[in-house]
């Protein structure tokens, strides 16, 4: 049996990086990775300006409380002022470029207008309520480094510097199936001893929140012609093949054979829990190209949604290019007792509490999919380490596992 930490370093291990690239419009690169560094052709901003609405003054003109100065000027945003002449204060509006020969703007509120006059009742300093140029970006500066899966934010700060288009990494093409005869689809009859196939659903959003290009192809046969079928089918035109349930070592599990057979197979007990069943491997395409990664994933559907997000959600991010995939547990106490620790690492359903102590789920079990909506992150738990209420635990939150 693999520790965790061994199985997710050889995933990682087994990660290649796409190298297509793909010029996207910004607007329409959120969730995209970025493939080169972006550099900026300019200052942000590209002049001083003000912070505030407010009179650009020449410090040395107000060396005392009351200062009486002619208005000789007015800068709005969008507009450049000439050089503010001794004596003199300039009427500015928040970003306006400062005007030459200012040093420093007094916010309105500390002001009184008088005709074509102002009396400034602050004795500034130099550089007050001014922002630089460049003082946000800086002419030539990396602003996003290639491998950053692009957020709102970055695709602002992008805009900012004048990209219309951003350079990405191609989309994961991944082909999705279940096996098992006991499954149907929402929507049709429930013959007795059969369930509905929960993990397709659930499979298919976390890969489509993770950027990918999704093909659904159902629910396999429970027979190994079909399912070697259907992985030669797939591995033509897709980069990963991602399945759940048939792992196993039941006369009724043909993942593992069909993978063999189809390509190589390196088939995993990992000392997880909820997990422990993982399948990698490789199917070779009959086309003679390179052929698709393969990862068959248990059937349970806690133990599928946990060793996806643990294990599967790094390699598709290291594959599409993101340079930083491994997610980050924060320190926080426990608010429950948990006194019999099993030998795998465990990851247990949990969510933080109104005291901001983390809370469990009261039934951890492999079936309970109720669980994991009622969380909303998971505690990392050693290998045997029991936890006591007040404990320090390492609390992952799903915002750091499902996106």
């Amino acid at each position: 049996m693999r520790s965790f930490e061994e199985a997710r370093v050889a995933l990682l291990a087994a990660a290649v990086p796409l190298a297509t690239i793909e010029n996207v419009p910004t607007a329409e690169a959120l969730g995209r990775v970025l493939a080169v560094d972006q550099v900026s052709g300019l200052n942000v901003p590209p002049l001083d300006n003000s912070q505030m609405d407010g009179y650009a003054v020449r410090c040395t003109d107000v060396a005392a409380v009351g200062v009486r100065l002619a208005v000789a000027q007015r800068i709005p945003a969008g507009s450049v002022g000439h050089t503010l002449v001794p004596g003199s204060a300039a009427r500015i509006f928040t970003g306006a470029p400062i005007p030459a020969g200012a040093d420093a703007v007094v916010m309105q509120e500390l002001c009184a207008h008088d005709g074509d006059h102002v009396l400034v009742n602050h004795v500034p300093r130099v550089g007050e309520w001014i922002r630089r140029a460049g003082e946000d970006i800086a002419l030539g500066s990396v602003v996003l480094r290639a491998g950053l899966r692009l957020n709102p934010q970055m695709l602002g700060l992008a805009a900012s510097v004048g990209c219309a288009t951003l350079p990405v990494i191609r989309r994961l093409r991944v082909a999705l199936f279940s096996t098992g005869d006991e499954l149907v689809m929402p929507g049709e009859p429930l013959p007795p001893g059969a369930i509905y196939n929960s993990n397709r659903y659930v499979l298919r959003g976390l890969l489509e929140a993770l950027g990918c290009q999704v093909s659904d192809l159902g629910i396999v046969p429970d027979n190994l012609e079909a399912t070697r079928a259907v992985l030669r089918e797939a591995a033509l035109q897709h980069d990963l093949i991602l399945t759940s349930g048939g792992v196993s070592v039941g006369e009724e599990d043909h993942i593992k054979p069909a993978v063999s057979a189809e390509g190589r197979l390196d088939s995993w007990l990992v000392a997880m829990k909820p997990g422990k069943p993982v399948a990698v491997g490789r199917i070779r395409d009959p086309a003679g190209r390179a052929g698709a990664a393969f990862i068959g994933l248990p059937g349970n559907p806690v133990s599928s949604f946990v060793t996806f997000i643990m294990l599967v959600r790094p390699f598709v991010l290291s594959s599409q290019g993101v340079t930083d995939c491994l997610p980050q547990a924060i320190p926080l106490q426990a608010a429950f007792d948990w006194r019999r620790p099993d030998r795998r690492r465990e990851f247990l359903r949990a969510r933080i509490g109104p005291d901001g102590r983390v809370e469990l789920f009261p039934h951890q079990g492999p079936g309970i999919l109720r669980s994991t909506v009622w969380a909303d992150g998971l505690v990392d738990n050693p290998p045997g380490q029991a936890i006591t209420a007040g404990d320090r635990v390492s609390f992952i939150p799903y915002s750091e596992l499902l996106s």
